[in-house]
């Protein structure tokens, strides 16, 4: 019996199943020397629980090259290795191709036509939540206008029932934003609250890519603290009944101060809570839409 056939019939049976999912970009499992990889840095104990329970998942997809973000991105949120369906790794945003790709397999869609809610959680600061640039379209931005017609506004941002994604609106202030900064922990309750009035809820944190590309030591560190603040209370959804705390990347960077590019490391796969089980065979990104889907059929049935 091969596993994916094994997965499909040994899944947990969940009603009225919620889902929390924080994607981090460019967040690796990479070495466990803390001079390498500030993910193990002994100040971010949090961060080091989280790694040591994580299934490690393969980022590369059988294509040359080091994975990125769109392709990286289309795969997780789809089902589809996209690399592969382009021909290639594609950083960004998606081009025209990409984007009809996760238009027509995208996990929102997909929960949408069986009954479920699903959202996301990060806020755009604008007015209008129905147009954002063409060109600032990111996977997920495409995912949610196709599926729900519109993004989280400044309004549910300033009313709690959005976060922004640096988490403390750090990076705000140069977008006209006047507003306090906010502690990673108030930031988490948001997101809980959010959580918990829809069936699916997706956070993007995405400073991590940055901060890896940057090379910065202080921007990395800053990154590190927040998520170290952030995680523990948000991944306290996965302790109440019926509930599943999810968490993946597309690549890795972060983990490899040796290198301001991606890396080929596996990225961490942590799932806790109702049906938690059924994510620790997977072995790479393709698989973890699918999973997700077979969670909410099997409570439907």
């Amino acid at each position: 019996m091969n596993g994916e056939y094994f997965c499909v019939f040994c899944i947990s049976v969940v009603s009225d199943l919620k889902i929390l999912f924080v994607f981090i970009d460019g967040f690796g499992i990479g070495s466990a020397d803390p001079a390498v990889n500030p993910l193990r840095d002994p100040r971010f104990p949090n961060l080091g629980k989280l790694l040591d329970g994580a299934t490690p998942i393969d980022a590369c997809l059988g294509v040359d090259g080091k994975p990125q973000s769109a392709t990286g991105q289309a795969s997780l949120l789809c089902g589809v290795n996209a690399a592969h369906a382009m021909g290639r790794h594609i950083e960004g945003f998606p081009p025209p191709s990409l984007k009809k790709l996760v238009e027509h397999e995208n996990l929102f869609s997909k929960l949408r036509k069986l009954h479920k809610q699903p959202t996301f959680a990060n806020s755009y600061w604008i007015d209008d939540p129905h147009k954002i640039p063409l060109r600032r379209q990111s996977v997920t931005t495409v995912m949610t206008l196709k599926a729900l017609h519109g993004v989280r506004h400044k309004e549910e941002l300033m009313n709690g029932m959005a976060v922004n994604h640096d988490i403390t609106r750090w990076t705000m202030h140069t977008r006209g934003y006047d507003g306090p900064l906010i502690p990673e922990e108030e930031a988490a309750e948001h997101l809980l609250n959010v959580a918990a009035e829809n069936d699916f809820t997706l956070f993007e944190y995405f400073m991590t890519d940055r901060a890896g590309h940057s090379g910065d030591p202080e921007l990395v560190f800053q990154c590190m603290e927040t998520l170290e603040r952030f995680l523990p209370k948000v991944g306290t959804f996965g302790e109440e009944p019926n509930q599943l705390f999810l968490l993946c990347s597309d690549h890795g960077n972060i983990e490899d101060n040796t290198t301001t590019t991606h890396t080929k490391n596996p990225v961490p796969l942590v799932a806790v809570g109702a049906g938690a089980e059924s994510f620790q065979s997977l072995e790479n990104l393709t698989q973890i839409t699918p999973a997700i889907l077979r969670l909410y059929e099997a409570g439907s049935r």
